[in-house]
């Protein structure tokens, strides 16, 4: 069984940073389309920020200028830079991927255990 691994959350001052990191838990044949997601306390979850495969970029409105995605395809692994943060960006941060396992597998989404982020001073 495979897995999403997140990492780097935490509590961070106003306008601090942090870097988050997502990777497979084994060895796998390759990563599609990944994405960041984030549920507030109290909200519904909400779609960040995603990459495809050849690097092309999504983001929310509200993280525009301020976060940045990234991932290296050789080690299946992606990254969500986050910047200037505020007290809104405090959240429960997921991590989805659509992988696959082997070549020739067909491509199926994974999700994170997810990343606490405290913006708060």
């Amino acid at each position: 069984q495979v897995q999403l691994v997140e990492s780097g959350g935490g509590l961070v001052q106003p306008g601090g940073s942090l870097r988050l990191s997502c990777a497979a838990s084994r060895d796998i044949f390759r990563i599609n389309a990944m994405g960041w997601y984030r549920q507030p306390p109290g909200k519904q979850r909400e779609l960040v920020a995603v990459t495809t495969i050849g690097g092309r970029t999504s983001y929310a409105d509200s993280v525009k200028g301020r976060f940045t995605i990234s991932r290296d395809n050789a080690k299946n692994t992606g990254y969500l830079q986050m910047n200037s943060l505020t007290p809104e960006d405090t959240a429960v941060y997921y991590c989805n991927a659509n992988m696959e396992l082997y070549m020739g597998a067909r491509g199926y989404d994974y999700w994170g255990q997810g990343t606490q982020v405290t913006v708060s001073s």
